[in-house]
């Protein structure tokens, strides 16, 4: 774990060095998850940094997360876009993983948009939809927050009562059904990963709540909230989770159901980019 000062030290150089290249600073952010990195396309006046060149951050290393940073306007609001992003199973400790959440609030990020590729458990959810999160369970075994609390980045205890905003649900919700989406919430669980769950551990997770579940999301949405920052998240559910349907897992599927519903998550995200 890193000091309270290295910790400091590493945010202020990564943050540094991201001012001086892009000219109008960020207010919303946007997460991008498993095989959902074709929004980032979309954005306009376009500033591109990859993850290599940020002094501290991490690379990410999983198929289908690009690695760079894009900065620039999607329907004229300012916004920094985290094509791929950094998971716990791959190595990193939370504050590495959670990083990026800390440069757009020092950047001056005062929302954010969380993605992911999801298995799902809810019976009533099928490979293809996009689910709204409205709560989480985190059983990664570890919080981004242990350790000396940074104050003047937040709380030493913040409040999760409403760890995605009541608000922008509610119009996520409304947009979907416009959009021809089926409207849909549901609680994300996150576990540490990499293999995917036994048909056993589902049984459990369904009975202590959960609808869909990871291996990311939960410990960028603890920070979020830590610094202040409104969240909606969205979950692609790119397969039902192990035991549901008796089929085999594997990444390629998630890539491929996410490629499937991609035209579809990104008319969403950019319009609701534009209401939030």
């Amino acid at each position: 774990m890193l000091s309270e000062k290295e910790y400091s030290v590493r945010l202020a150089e990564a943050r540094s060095y991201l001012v001086e290249r892009v000219t109008e600073p960020p207010e919303l952010g946007v997460v991008l998850g498993s095989g959902l990195g074709a929004f980032a396309d979309f954005v306009e006046e376009k500033v591109v940094i990859a993850y290599k060149d940020i002094p501290h951050f991490p690379i990410s290393t999983v198929e289908g997360h690009a690695g760079q940073l894009v900065f620039g306007k999607v329907q004229g609001r300012s916004v920094v876009v985290m094509q791929g992003r950094f998971h716990y199973y791959e190595g990193y400790i939370m504050q590495e993983v959670t990083f990026p959440i800390r440069i757009m609030q020092v950047l001056g990020v005062t929302g954010l948009i969380v993605t992911n590729a999801a298995g799902g458990i809810n019976s009533a959810f099928r490979a293809g939809d996009l689910v709204l999160i409205k709560d989480h369970l985190n059983l990664m075994g570890d919080n981004p927050l242990r350790g000396a609390n940074l104050t003047n980045l937040g709380p030493r205890f913040p409040d999760l009562s409403e760890g995605y905003n009541l608000e922008w649900r509610q119009k996520a919700l409304a947009i979907a059904e416009e959009l021809g989406i089926n409207p849909q919430e549901g609680v994300y669980v996150a576990v540490s990963g990499p293999n995917y769950e036994t048909p056993a551990e589902i049984r459990y997770l369904r009975t202590i709540g959960a609808d869909m579940v990871g291996m990311s999301t939960v410990p960028e949405v603890i920070v979020a909230n830590h610094g202040g920052m409104r969240v909606l998240g969205i979950s692609c559910v790119t397969n039902m989770a192990a035991g549901i349907l008796g089929q085999k897992l594997s990444h390629v599927e998630v890539m491929e159901t996410a490629e499937r519903v991609e035209k579809q998550f990104v008319q969403f995200v950019k319009t609701l980019v534009g209401v939030l």
